[in-house]
């Protein structure tokens, strides 16, 4: 049998464990303003599921699938999570697909999940145009993967993540009642807000608000990390 991946995470913070998933490739550039005020709330645990800012950048990485990412995520929170406790979890952008998978796959340990602005826009009545449109802007016209794409994470991402994350589809048994969509303001009317919010509106849950755009998590880390927090005890709250 295969060992498994030693897996990449960080711990920062006390009180109720908060998985992050990042967006792009997983590496959680810029995440520390966002994690930091957090931290004043949760225990923040932050991962990489391809390791890249714990010293995998620049080795080859296979294709990934959102049942990767998902599965680490499971097997990271079974490390820090105390028996018979459930976590919050965010996801953002390629994160937040892991996220919703996550909460498909295994919903026993999570308490809530928030899902920011997940590009499964596969979703929208004309999905596959716009999935391609996507990856056109972010990837150029057909342009294969560049020598050497794995040694940046923006490589890594257009290379290995972008086109099989791009094309999940949410679970509409997943536990409705522990998600909530996010999007940012700014990005309503535009692509990824619109997916948003069809997901929101085919799952029956709630969609919330968050500061400015896709990447809001590093643009408004204090005003971002403030309204998850929010959302998420609220969440306990209203379950409670």
């Amino acid at each position: 049998m295969t060992e498994p991946e030693p897996l990449s995470y960080d711990v920062t913070g006390s009180g109720p464990v908060l998985l992050l998933v990042p967006g792009g490739a997983g590496h959680p550039m810029g995440f520390g303003p966002l994690t930091e005020r957090l931290a004043r709330r949760f225990t923040v645990v932050t991962y990489d599921p391809l390791g890249l800012a714990h010293g995998r950048l620049g080795l080859p990485v296979p294709d990934q699938h959102p049942a990767d990412w998902s599965e680490g995520a499971h097997r990271v929170l079974e490390a820090v999570l105390p028996p018979d406790e459930q976590a919050y979890v965010f996801g953002t952008s390629s994160g937040g697909i892991a996220v919703l998978d996550l909460l498909a796959r295994h919903p026993r340990r999570l308490a809530h999940v928030v899902a920011h602005e997940p590009p499964c826009v596969t979703v929208l009545p004309d999905g596959r145009e716009r999935r391609e449109e996507l990856i056109g802007q972010l990837d150029g016209p057909g342009r294969p993967p560049a020598e050497g794409a794995d040694a940046t994470p923006m490589g890594v991402f257009l290379a290995h993540v972008l086109r099989p994350f791009s094309a999940y589809v949410p679970s509409p048994t997943s536990p409705e009642r522990r998600l909530t969509l996010g999007v940012g303001t700014e990005s309503r009317g535009q692509l990824l807000g619109d997916t948003a919010e069809l997901v929101a509106t085919r799952l029956s849950i709630p969609l919330m608000d968050f500061p400015g755009g896709h990447l809001g998590t590093l643009d408004h880390p204090v005003e971002f990390a403030d309204a998850l927090a929010d959302t998420l005890l609220s969440s306990a709250h209203t379950s409670s």
